[in-house]
């Protein structure tokens, strides 16, 4: 019986044990460094998750402003000068020698009008001089003879006085009549409508047998002709009041006229009315523009782009930064410990797309560009890479 129970009783080999023992501890092992594992991989899913929940942000580098910008203005061209031509004298247009788009001198004729009783009245001034003359010849010669009487004490001196008063009324008839001869000699050269200066015939508003009356300074008249001198020209510009005091003498600009589609001319500063206009709260300025070509026509419109100097110690901000709240205009800064805060600034001028700030950041504030609208002051933001 003792030799059956040895026989039933088993006994492993060593090394069969210690494989065991390895492999219980393999196990062990994978299950530890599993566990190790699952929870360092959540921890960096926590971080992750942690770390991409918070808003990415670009900042802008707050650089000096090098140049203000382009300033683009709609302007009026004109003619560097410009005269409209009425009568003096009312009549009948007998001829007229020049159109509309006419080259012309200084002196050339443009028409001529016909005026009957003009010429009528001189005439008669002319005979009303002769009679004057005649008369004061008689009244000279007489009052020579009363004062050769007067030497011998011929003739009373209340007589002679007379005489010599009657001749000094002559003579100023005489020169009355001279007068009225040359004021009306002279209205009648109006007959003769010419040209003040060389130019371009831009209107003509008669023709051969209209009538012509005398029309200047009237309300609503309409001048005859119009010349106008084209080989220079005036642009004017309203430029807003808080632009005004970077328009320099000597500088000069670039414009655009809609007939002449991507060329550009040159115009330089001519004159500056140094006054705002209370209604519309802008300075008028004048540009002179070189016209030689021909290319550019009185009453164009035109597009004036001025190339604004640079503020000292300027901050450029584009538009994008901006909040506008009910406080007013503020940008959002990032500050330490990457928190969001909020600095209300002053904006100095608009450029459209960029504006310069008066106050309120320094060059050393990381501005956000196109902060999101949740974003609230001392929320946490990660900020992305240039």
């Amino acid at each position: 019986m003792p030799d059956n129970q040895d026989m039933l009783r088993y006994v492993p080999p060593k090394r069969l044990r210690l494989a065991g023992i390895i492999a219980a501890g393999v196990a062990a092992l994978i299950i530890v460094v599993g566990i190790i594992t699952r929870v360092t991989a959540d921890r960096s899913v926590a971080a992750w998750t942690d770390t991409n929940a918070l808003p990415v942000v670009s900042v802008i580098n707050l650089g000096q402003a090098g140049k203000a910008g382009d300033l683009t203005l709609p302007g009026n061209v004109q003619a560097y000068n410009s005269a409209p031509i009425y009568a003096r004298v009312s009549g009948y247009l007998k001829k007229w020698y020049v159109d509309i788009g006419a080259k012309v001198k200084a002196g050339q004729l443009l028409a001529e009008i016909d005026i009957p009783d003009q010429d009528q009245q001189l005439a008669q001034a002319r005979a009303d001089l002769n009679t004057a003359i005649a008369n004061q010849k008689l009244s000279a010669q007489t009052a020579k003879r009363w004062n050769a009487l007067a030497k011998s004490n011929a003739a009373a001196p209340q007589d002679v006085d007379e005489k010599n008063a009657d001749l000094a009324a002559k003579t100023a008839a005489v020169a009355s009549a001279q007068a009225n001869v040359a004021r009306l000699r002279d209205l009648t050269e109006f007959e003769h409508l010419t040209a003040p200066f060389d130019g371009t015939v831009t209107s003509r508003s008669v023709d051969v047998g209209s009538l012509v009356t005398v029309g200047t300074g009237t309300p609503g008249a309409t001048p005859l002709f119009t010349v106008s001198d084209t080989t220079k020209l005036r642009i004017y510009v309203n430029v807003p009041q808080n632009y005004s005091a970077m328009i320099a003498p000597g500088m000069t600009a670039k414009f655009t006229v809609p007939e002449y589609p991507g060329e550009t001319f040159t115009a330089a500063l001519a004159a500056n009315a140094e006054a705002v206009d209370p209604t519309t709260g802008t300075v008028l300025v004048q540009l002179r523009a070189d016209n030689a070509q021909g290319k550019l026509k009185p009453g164009d419109y035109a597009q004036v782009r001025f190339d604004l100097p640079a503020t000292a110690n300027a901050i450029r901000l584009p538009a994008s930064a901006l909040i506008f709240n009910d406080d007013g205009t503020a940008v959002a800064v990032v500050g330490p410990g990457n928190r969001v805060s909020v600095k209300p600034v002053t904006i100095l001028r608009d450029y459209g797309t960029s504006v310069e700030i008066a106050s309120g950041v320094t060059r050393q504030d990381r501005v956000i560009d196109n902060p999101p609208d949740a974003l609230k002051p001392g929320d946490e933001v990660r900020v992305a890479k240039s």
